[in-house]
């Protein structure tokens, strides 16, 4: 019993030390966590369950039998973040640079299968330089495997994705089919094919942090949520956001304690929206105003910044906030900012998380650029996404409401649950101007009777109650007011209960 009781040991040192010390004094140097080091701070002290910690490759081509490591390159079980029950993964770079083996893909989809039948989130950690080419198409076999269960997986489960070091090729894809991604500047990256064939193909000079790093993916593809600033930063602020979201889509939202009062009034916002109809105003101010105790978590702040997309709390239970931003293009929709929050809403709706939507819009850009790359489509999958939508919808027209970006903000058209418009709301098919410079064209010539017609239509429709005379507008309420008339509007329609038709999926427009 002792011989074995010490080659038990001896085989779990061996699995800890991955790669050897070398290796991992490797990936201190580059101011890198190894796989298990990224375990100890994201999960609770103790709660770390491993799972198949003596997995080891089957490969014996390119005399791979002779160099096998317990573990094979991935660390996997289950733990518990702030109490809660979460499934991960962390890949160890140390083994065979993280590179992904068929050994390694059924440790992974054992978890994200255990997950699925107990109804919790999934975090994978990704540091791996890709296929492990020893093992030819098993280990491309061994991709395919994961991105099925990332299919099955979603919007059952949160899935989040923590880019902690190269993520290239065929690995991107599966990061890229969970519902966010995180990734550390300046020491993880992401794209289909690295900077040396880039060059081959197509000539371009580029380094992997230009072709994809996190500033990148952050900031100009969108493809990544969130960058910070080294591991640690990423598996805190991972720590908080997970506090956020339910385990699963069979569980209603996170409640907790709030000390925030309900019915706090904020007397500064009734001056927040300037008298100039064409000055800007921070949106962000509003949200910290409303939500409890100004804790706003945004999702993708550097990218479409026209839009604003964040989780937060309302009288103790989360909420996703949609908003425009009038700081940023004025807050017009473009195709950026549709997709950010069309698939925002998506990942709210499926996981019972209400919406709320304060709206600022004076329509969608204008330009060939945008029409070009199919404003149309990229715009009605905003307009899909929020019709769709079946959890709690509450919407805040703060001032303007233009045309059809009046429509796909969330508006009582597209079964908005509550719609409130604060006294500087304008709700129209366009701007007073341009409205008038339509109608009146034969006018134009006198600025005198131009001027006096663009007062005339902005008295009859620059303001909400049009709309709130015709039912589109549940109240106009005073800006000082709106966390308490939010929270008690969350509060009633806490039990909604509606479904869509029955049908294998819709079409959204991709």
């Amino acid at each position: 019993m002792q011989d074995i009781i010490a080659k038990l040991e001896a085989k779990r040192d061996e699995a800890a030390m991955g790669g050897g010390q070398r290796r991992i004094d490797n990936q201190h140097g580059k101011g890198k966590l190894t796989a298990r080091e990224r375990l100890d701070v994201l999960l609770d002290d103790g709660s770390f369950e491993e799972w198949d910690m003596f997995v080891e490759h089957d490969c014996v081509d390119f005399d791979m039998q002779e160099n096998r490591i317990p573990g094979d390159g991935v660390v996997t079980g289950h733990g518990t973040v702030n109490g809660r029950l979460v499934f991960v993964f962390s890949q160890d770079f140390t083994v065979f640079g993280g590179a992904l083996s068929g050994a390694q893909a059924r440790k992974i989809c054992k978890i994200m299968d255990q997950a699925m039948k107990v109804g919790a989130p999934v975090i994978g950690i990704n540091d791996s330089g890709g296929a492990r080419i020893q093992e030819g198409v098993e280990s491309l076999a061994g991709y395919a495997d994961v991105f099925q269960r990332n299919v099955e997986a979603s919007g059952v489960i949160p899935q989040v994705s923590l880019i902690m070091g190269p993520c290239a090729g065929g690995a991107v894809y599966s990061p890229a089919m969970t519902d966010f991604i995180f990734m550390v500047k300046d020491s993880s990256y992401m794209f289909v094919t690295g900077p040396d064939v880039v060059k081959t193909v197509t000539h371009e000079e580029v380094t992997h942090e230009e072709l994809g790093g996190a500033m990148t993916h952050t900031s100009i593809s969108g493809v990544a949520d969130l960058a910070f600033e080294n591991d640690v930063d990423l598996l805190l602020q991972t720590r908080r956001f997970i506090d956020f979201l339910p385990l699963s889509n069979k569980e209603k939202p996170p409640a907790r304690l709030c000390e925030d009062p309900l019915n706090r009034d904020d007397f500064s916002l009734d001056t927040l929206v300037p008298e100039n109809p064409n000055m800007p105003y921070d949106m962000k101010e509003l949200i910290a105003k409303v939500v409890d105790e100004g804790d706003f978590y945004e999702i993708q702040p550097d990218h479409a910044k026209n839009i604003l997309v964040g989780m937060a709390r309302m009288d103790g239970r989360t909420v996703g906030i949609v908003a425009n931003q009038p700081m940023v293009l004025a807050g017009c929709l473009d195709i950026a900012s549709s997709k950010k929050a069309a698939r925002f809403v998506r990942f709210c709706d499926a996981y019972n998380i209400p919406i709320v939507t304060f709206v600022d819009v004076p329509g969608f850009m204008p330009g060939t650029a945008q029409e070009y790359g199919g404003i149309i489509k990229h715009g009605a999958k905003l307009l899909y996404a929020y019709a769709e939508a079946t959890v709690p919808k509450v919407t805040v027209i703060t001032r303007k409401a233009y045309g059809g970006a009046y429509d796909v903000m969330a508006s009582k058209h597209l079964r908005g649950d509550v719609n409130y418009a604060w006294p500087t709301a304008e709700i129209a098919v366009m701007g007073p101007k341009g409205a008038v410079e339509i109608i009146f064209r034969a006018d134009m010539n006198d600025p005198a009777k131009i001027e006096a017609r663009t007062e005339e239509y902005r008295e009859k429709f620059a303001n909400p109650f049009v709309a709130g005379r015709k039912g589109f507008i549940d109240d106009v309420i005073m800006p000082h007011g709106t966390r308490r008339r939010v929270c008690k509007s969350l509060a009633m329609l806490r039990n909604k209960d509606i479904k869509n038709p029955a049908r294998k999926h819709g079409n959204i427009p991709l």
